[in-house]
Parts: structure tokens; C-alpha cells; sequence
């Protein structure tokens, strides 16, 4: 079994993806899923790689209902044939809910809880002239329940995600607005700045 390495697993999104967006939300999804290796005493690089990873096929693949390469069967594919671990394998298969994997593992749990709700708090912070600064819960909850805001996030997978993870949902959307807040540069999610003049 070869252990990936995060510097690995960012060759592969080099590799495959080049929309900027996607590669953001993955490093998101990636600083969120750091956080909750070192909270739950986990393996941090293993964790890291399985966020930066999930939706490797996703720009090349977008076609869920393709049974042989549709996400994210052509990344299972990959990671299998790269003897990745059966626990990366199994949290990426896990977060595509149609697959139907049963997410067992914490890893697998928390990548689901974690995705979803990443992409939704990048969302609120690129309206807000502060970006991810200062962010709330209770301003991602009130955002959530406008179906027309970032109308692309499964608003039941966010909450599901929190709940099969075990923890309190205001806790949970705290944490992960920290996480993603240590990355707000990389991420693109920092203090609008306004032009200067001159």
C-alpha cells in the first residue's frame, strides 16, 4: 500500500484541474479536514490528501450518471491503481452520496460533513466586504435558508453531514469558518480590497 503524500496529492490537482474555483474549494475542504485530524488526534496528512482529492475527476468528469467515468469513479480508479489506502478510497466514494459507500470511517464522516458546507460558507464570504473575517454561524444559517443563495449546495448534506459526524451544527460551521479563516488568502476569501487611486 503506498501512503500519499499531500505534495503528491496537489500533482494530481496541478495535473488534473485547472479551473482556479475548484482548486480553491479543495484547499478548503482540505484546511477543514486538517482541523478535524488534529481535534480528533487522526493522521493530518491522510486526512489532508483525501479533502485536496475528492473532487479530483470532477472538471474532467462532470457527469454523475456516467457509470464508468462519471465522478468520482475515474479518481477511484486512479487512487486503487496508485494502491492508495482503503480508507482515502473509501471516505471519496463515501462523499458522492449516490455511490451509495456507507460512510464508516470518522475520515469519511467528516469529509462529507465538511464539503458540502465549505463550498457554502466560500460563498457567504465572497458577498461580504470582510470575506471569511468575522463570520458567524448564525449568518451561515440565515443564508442557508435562502434556496436561491449559492443555489448549487445540497442544503440537506450539510446538515446530514454535521449530524453523522456528532457534532453540534453551530460548532461545527465555527470550526470549519476557522479553518478555512487560516487559509483566507489562499483561498481567495480575505478582505475585499478596495482600488487605490495612483
Amino acid at each position: 500500500m503506498a501512503e500519499p503524500t499531500r505534495d503528491q496529492a496537489w500533482d494530481l490537482v496541478c495535473e488534473w484541474i485547472e479551473s482556479d474555483s475548484l482548486r480553491k474549494h479543495l484547499l478548503g475542504v482540505e484546511a477543514a479536514m486538517r482541523a478535524y485530524a488534529r481535534r480528533y488526534g487522526e493522521d493530518e496528512e491522510r486526512w489532508a490528501v483525501t479533502g485536496l482529492v475528492h473532487d479530483l475527476d470532477y472538471e474532467r468528469f462532470p457527469d454523475l450518471d456516467d457509470p464508468e467515468n462519471g465522478h468520482p469513479r475515474s479518481a477511484l480508479r486512479l487512487f486503487e491503481e496508485l494502491g492508495w489506502p482503503e480508507d482515502v478510497i473509501d471516505a471519496v466514494a463515501g462523499h458522492a452520496t449516490f455511490l451509495g459507500v456507507p460512510r464508516e470511517t470518522r475520515m469519511a464522516k467528516a469529509l462529507f460533513a465538511v464539503d458540502e458546507l465549505s463550498g457554502f460558507i466560500a460563498a457567504c464570504a465572497l458577498v461580504r466586504p470582510t470575506g471569511i473575517e468575522g463570520m458567524k454561524p448564525k449568518s451561515v444559517r440565515k443564508k442557508l435558508k435562502q434556496p436561491s443563495f449559492a443555489a448549487g449546495v445540497n442544503r440537506d448534506e450539510v446538515r446530514q453531514g454535521a449530524e453523522e459526524l456528532g457534532v453540534d451544527f453551530d460548532q461545527h460551521v465555527a470550526f470549519v469558518i476557522e479553518a478555512m479563516g487560516e487559509r483566507s488568502e489562499a483561498l481567495g476569501l480575505g478582505p475585499r480590497r478596495e482600488p487605490t487611486d495612483g
